[in-house]
């Protein structure tokens, strides 16, 4: 995942928060009523970043979901020395799923 990706999604998905409630902060009505501002700037810049920020956020989704990849997956040499751990186990007659301690 790219740092640049993260910020740029963060300050995009502010800026369709914001945007919209500055505009509507405007209006006599939404000044009195600031909580409906509120709500209504906050489904308009949820549809904006559905339509408008796919691309950044499907960068995001996939760095986040490569750098959990190689976290999760073992190198060679762990795989090959829990393959030699069950061998010495399987040896020695311990049981793998219940060691007697």
């Amino acid at each position: 995942m790219k740092i640049r990706s993260a910020i740029l999604y963060s300050v995009l998905r502010l800026l369709a928060f914001l945007v919209p409630l500055g505009i509507m902060m405007l209006f006599p009505i939404f000044r009195e009523m600031y909580w409906i501002a509120l709500i209504f700037a906050a489904l308009i810049g949820v549809s904006l970043s559905i339509i408008f920020l796919r691309r950044p956020l499907d960068d995001i989704s996939q760095g986040l979901a490569s750098r959990r990849k190689v976290r999760v997956e073992k190198t060679a040499a762990e795989k090959d020395a829990d393959i030699e751990d069950a061998a010495n186990d399987a040896a020695r007659g311990v049981d793998v799923d219940h060691p007697e301690v």
